[in-house]
């Protein structure tokens, strides 16, 4: 009996962390960005308020977003992006554009390599995430609107071994067609529906001491919420999010169903809101002050992606994500 328990831990724990740490560190930034920092603090539901098919909302706007992810072992991911979306063209058409660039220096991690012998080791390393990010979203028809995601993106991580900086692994990924769509669904001025679904597709190279290997590593992902007004400034946000992803390097394949709720309340004018909510595993918080023409989102995630990356960096981290939105739509207009 304590031969199989002893095997499900070796093989959950083997299992836990041999997540590749390039595609691993994208859930700091690049995964958090195409929720909107809004959408994070209530819960993380892209469905509804963070659906790309309500970009047209957001349009004549600028922004500058910024990130950083602690773990309580010293690990450290910072990011920064810009982006900018266009004021309303055909028929209401919008087009967003954001760049995005993320470092992680000195990260101690758990990784395992034929170089390492196949078994998981305490690993020092430096990785990087660069992104591009389209966006584009219409109105079709009274009370629906649809979206869709055009991504461009690129992760390394380089590691070494701790105690023996002759043992290397390296991780890199090539860029292969990947995007995502929205629909949006609004029958009632207090009531939203959405469906969001993203593809991510990259091949991923492995480099160490022993050899080279590449194989494809894609992810699916469908989200399905609602959002209601329960009362003057309160939404309350509801969804579910099912994932799938395959990696052909590890020969993996994994999904899961998890929820994602959320509540927020504007007060004032809506010069302010507060959130707080639970995305998939994470909790969340987070507020809005708004005197346009600048907004100001911030956010607070409690071991963000801890579910989807498991240990491999840590086993405790804190997440602030901020953003600040300049309307200049609504700049120009004050001015004349």
């Amino acid at each position: 009996m304590k031969i199989i328990i002893s095997t499900i831990l070796i093989f959950f724990f083997l299992n836990a962390r041999a997540q590749s740490p390039e595609l691993a560190l994208r859930e700091f930034a690049s995964g958090q960005i195409k929720k909107g920092v809004r959408s994070i603090g209530m819960g993380g539901d892209g469905a509804t308020w963070g659906n790309y098919s309500l970009v047209y909302k957001d349009s004549s706007t600028a922004l500058i977003d910024a990130g950083n992810t602690s773990y309580s072992n010293g690990n450290n991911f910072s990011f920064t992006a810009i982006g900018v979306t266009t004021p309303s063209l055909w028929h209401g058409l919008t087009i967003y554009a954001i760049a995005l660039s993320q470092n992680a220096n000195n990260i101690s991690s758990i990784l395992k390599s034929p170089a390492f012998g196949n078994a998981p080791i305490q690993t020092l390393g430096n990785g990087t995430n660069q992104s591009v990010f389209l966006k584009s979203a219409i109105p079709i028809i009274k009370k629906f609107s649809a979206g869709i995601l055009l991504s461009y993106e690129r992760s390394q991580f380089d590691a070494t071994d701790v105690n023996d900086n002759t043992r290397f692994v390296k991780y890199h990924t090539d860029w292969l067609p990947s995007g995502g769509f929205g629909l949006s669904y609004q029958p009632l001025p207090k009531l939203l529906i959405g469906l969001r679904a993203l593809f991510n597709n990259d091949r991923e190279v492995r480099f160490d001491n022993s050899n080279t290997v590449a194989g494809k590593a894609s992810s699916q992902e469908y989200r399905l919420g609602a959002s209601a007004n329960i009362w003057k400034g309160a939404i309350i946000d509801a969804g579910l999010n099912w994932r799938k992803t395959q990696n052909n390097i590890r020969n993996v394949s994994t999904s899961a169903l998890e929820p994602n709720i959320g509540f927020e309340q504007s007060l004032w004018q809506k010069h302010f809101a507060f959130r707080f909510g639970l995305d998939e595993t994470s909790e969340t918080a987070g507020i809005t002050l708004k005197f346009l023409p600048i907004i100001a989102d911030i956010a607070y995630v409690h071991n963000l992606g801890m579910n989807r990356i498991k240990e491999v960096f840590g086993t405790n981290s804190n997440s602030v994500l901020a953003t600040i939105i300049f309307n200049f739509e609504s700049y120009l207009r004050n001015k004349k």
